[in-house]
């Protein structure tokens, strides 16, 4: 029976399981190693319980003695495998997605960059469309769209100057950036406001807006939406698109492991 005051457990409660986990937790503090009492006093445990707990789990490979302290090994990295191997960056970002284009009536996107070209690696219709005629996996040229050009802003300076000495600029349309030096000067400006409009540059009926999607400080992907050119007007770019375009790359950033406070 449970002490007056106290949670009680179930009958399948597995006390030394909770405190095996509390020993190994006891490490999260930023500490490099830890004493026994140090690990005793974060785990509440006695100091003798605490040093058999770590003893145990030395001897299974999760833990090594460091002088009179202990510290984690590598292995305890098997422990989250698992979950780490089936989180991938479109399985993350899909139910986000979705919720940006139900919110917006947009078609949501997510790419990368492979070379000079952004690929599509999710995508979520806008509900008001039918159909949807760009599949994942599918590319195009990322100099003239919005989430190539985020991702070339954030390549180093090396790699973006590669970049632009591969690219032939082409003229899909009239409103088509016509030299390397309008792309260039477009692509500084992505890089200081952090988000890019592409209107009428690669479909005379499309724009695309877009915003880079962090983890730290690399930029891991592009969300974009694709916005019927008629559209434009009855919205503020700046005020009402951009800000929630942010807030759901933020979201799928902290999902896919990107939170930094």
């Amino acid at each position: 029976m449970a002490e007056p005051g106290t949670t009680q457990q179930p009958e399948y409660y597995v006390k030394s399981a909770e405190k095996t986990l509390g020993v190994l937790l006891a490490f999260n503090g930023g500490a490099a190693s830890l004493t026994v009492t140090q690990v005793a006093d974060a785990a509440d445990l006695s100091r003798a319980a605490a040093r058999r707990f770590l003893l145990t789990l030395t001897d299974l490979g999760y833990v090594v003695a460091d002088g009179n302290a202990y510290r984690l090994t590598p292995r305890v990295l098997d422990v989250g495998a698992g979950y780490l191997a089936g989180l991938s960056l479109p399985r993350v970002a899909r139910p986000h997605l979705t919720e940006l284009a139900h919110r917006l009536d947009e078609t949501a996107t997510l790419s990368t960059l492979d070379g000079q070209d952004a690929i599509y690696v999710a995508r979520v219709a806008a509900p008001r469309l039918h159909t949807v005629t760009m599949n994942i996996g599918n590319r195009l040229p990322a100099w003239v769209t919005s989430m190539g050009r985020v991702l070339v802003a954030a390549l180093p300076e090396e790699a973006r100057e590669r970049f632009y000495r591969q690219t032939v600029v082409t003229s899909y349309t009239s409103s088509t950036v016509g030299t390397l030096e309008q792309l260039r000067a477009e692509i500084d400006k992505v890089r200081g406001q952090g988000w890019c409009l592409v209107s009428k540059e690669l479909d005379d009926g499309l724009s695309g807006l877009a915003v880079p999607v962090r983890r730290g400080d690399e930029v891991i992907a592009a969300l974009n939406i694709s916005v019927q050119a008629g559209r434009l007007g009855s919205v503020s770019i700046e005020h009402d698109l951009v800000p929630a375009l942010q807030e759901t790359a933020r979201r799928i950033a902290e999902d896919f492991g990107g939170r930094t406070v």
